[in-house]
């Protein structure tokens, strides 16, 4: 049985042109070598899987190549190359950070600095994993990287440049490597299953792109799993049945669900789901990003954007004209709700469920805010500050909170088209209603309730009686009010006194609310004249020791007769 050999391995680049994704990193280097303008100690760094150790490898290579092409590609042919394909080149050096962390590791490795290479102009040293370098290490490794000998080349791979001491990086070129398209990693996939004699659907090359997220290894790593598991045909199915990826065409039946506002039928939906072990948070998440798909086909200036393969894009194309924009965009607000409030509910079934009806009504939800809105424009009030922001939060419930049947609701009649299941639709129409009772309401008592001295005064007793802390009230009663233009004065005795109405910030509230009067404001005046009288602090009594020592200041000869008489101290007290 021969040796397998994993699709990372044995596909790995060995010139330039081979790195994919990677173009701006291989164009500079090739321009530094054509140009002579080679550093003496680079930084590769980016996320896994995109290229950085094989392009470390690959420039080692050039670098040392005795006769290289003109586009400055390694010949393969010459004894540096050869030795570098077999593993036997001793002028490179590859050093894991990793597990070779240490300050004894870094004194090893610049020991062998001062050496010239056997073979070639340079001895070029690769670290992987250079962010694992404890700072001590890294203290010892920073001299030598500043001023090598001239036939050292020092190349440093990480994939988290934050971590690394800034000395170190300002003596490095640093390149960023990007993470790999999904049409690239779908290209080289392709190739791939040529040389392989594999037939693939494109379409299951593109979930394997898509999971591998922009990393060209894992999506080589995902390949080799997939190919053990359908052997030389893979199918769609056989890829999503494998990753436990949720097919798109779950996507397409919530979004027919959702037009012809079949809402049991996404509670079905998500039942049958959840029976294949997926769990909620991934169904919505997958919706969320089946609905940005379809608002992007929205415009075909945006198209471009979807990173699927064709027989999808096309289906996405074909769907997108049925759904209006808005609803699309309310529909991801309601998903980005449930995203937010998700892992916090206990229920979060109930929790999932509640948002899928709301999905289902998103038509009835719209419609209920811009009736609401227009009812509002029509019917406002010279002093109706304070309505706008009660359209605005009673808009907000329509959308978050569906309104169930009351219990004092008519019974269906041949009259009344409503239902009388208690799982309808939600009374939108009943919602519009109370939106506007509660701005006539508000409107009322905002005009008959008028700002005075005497209406402040007993706003303010209203407020003091309904206070727990008697402290509080003590305070707050004895303070003087006044009304200048639209700020309330309040003139206090001492500075506590002011701090105390300062954390009482529910009483300027309070009477914003009670005289709809939402930029009403309050100042504090402190006058000492105010401050209740110190009372007389009462005398201590002094102690028989205190009273001994006050005789003994007045008369120090009473302590001379103690000594004479041999008294003790505590005899005397």
């Amino acid at each position: 049985m021969s040796q397998f050999v994993v699709s990372a391995r044995k596909y790995r680049p060995l010139r330039f042109n081979d790195v994919i994704g990677q173009e701006h990193v291989s164009g500079t280097l090739k321009n530094a070598l054509q140009t002579d303008h080679l550093a003496h100690a680079f930084l590769f760094t980016g996320p896994r899987g995109v290229g950085k150790t094989t392009c470390a490898r690959i420039l080692a290579k050039v670098i040392n190549c005795e006769t290289p092409t003109s586009d400055f590609e390694a010949c393969n042919v010459c004894s540096s190359c050869k030795a570098f394909n077999e593993n036997a080149s001793f002028n490179i050096l590859e050093l894991d950070a990793a597990s070779n962390n240490g300050v004894d590791q870094m004194r090893a490795l610049t020991d062998q600095v001062r050496f010239k290479p056997q073979q070639g102009k340079y001895k070029v040293f690769i670290i992987d994993e250079v962010h694992m370098l404890t700072t001590q290490a890294f203290n010892a490794f920073l001299k030598t990287l500043e001023e090598p000998p001239p036939h050292a080349i020092f190349i440093l791979a990480t994939t988290e440049k934050h971590k690394i001491i800034p000395t170190i990086l300002s003596r490095c070129q640093i390149y960023d490597f990007k993470r790999i398209q999904i049409k690239d990693i779908v290209k080289q996939l392709h190739v791939i299953c040529t040389d392989e004699n594999i037939v693939a659907e494109d379409k299951a090359l593109h979930i394997i792109a898509q999971k591998a997220d922009g990393a060209m290894r894992d999506a080589l790593s995902i390949f080799d799993r997939i190919v053990s598991f359908a052997g030389n045909k893979i199918t769609y199915l056989d890829v999503i049945n494998n990753l436990n990826v949720l097919d798109y065409d779950y996507f397409f039946r919530a979004t027919d669900c959702m037009m012809t506002e079949d809402g049991g039928g996404l509670l079905l939906l998500l039942e049958e789901i959840s029976n294949k072990g997926f769990e909620s948070e991934i169904f919505m998440s997958g919706l969320a990003e089946h609905l940005r798909n379809l608002l992007i086909c929205k415009d075909s200036r945006t198209v471009g954007l979807l990173e699927l393969s064709e027989d999808f894009t096309k289906k996405y194309l074909e769907t997108a004209p049925i759904f209006p924009e808005m609803d699309l965009m309310n529909a991801l607000a309601i998903i980005n709700h449930f995203d937010i409030h998700s892992r916090t509910v206990r229920n979060k079934r109930l929790h999932t469920e509640l948002h899928l009806l709301r999905l289902a009504n998103i038509r009835h939800l719209h419609k209920v805010g811009n009736n609401s809105s227009d009812n509002t424009q029509e019917k406002k009030t010279p002093d109706t500050n304070i309505n706008n922001t009660q359209s605005a939060v009673i808009q907000d419930i329509a959308i978050q909170t569906p309104i169930l049947p009351s219990q004092n609701a008519k019974p269906a009649t041949a009259n009344n088209t409503t239902s009388s299941s208690s799982f309808d639709t939600p009374s939108l129409i009943s919602l519009a209603s109370l939106e506007q009772s509660i701005l006539e309401e508000s409107a009322t008592i905002t005009v008959s309730k008028q700002l005075t001295h005497e209406s402040l005064k007993q706003a303010w007793n209203e407020y003091l009686e309904a206070h727990s802390s008697q402290s509080v009230k003590a305070v707050l009663s004895a303070t003087l009010i006044r009304i200048e233009d639209k700020t309330i004065v309040t003139t206090v005795g001492t500075t506590l006194g002011k701090e105390l109405i300062l954390q009482e910030k529910d009483i300027i509230q309070h009477i914003r609310n009670s005289f709809g009067m939402p930029d009403l404001m309050i100042e504090i005046e402190i006058d000492t004249s105010l401050a209740p009288e110190a009372k007389p602090v009462k005398a201590r009594p002094l102690t028989a020791k205190e009273k001994y020592d006050k005789l003994v200041s007045i008369n120090p000869e009473v302590d001379e007769l103690r000594k004479r008489l041999h008294l003790r101290l505590d005899e005397l007290i």
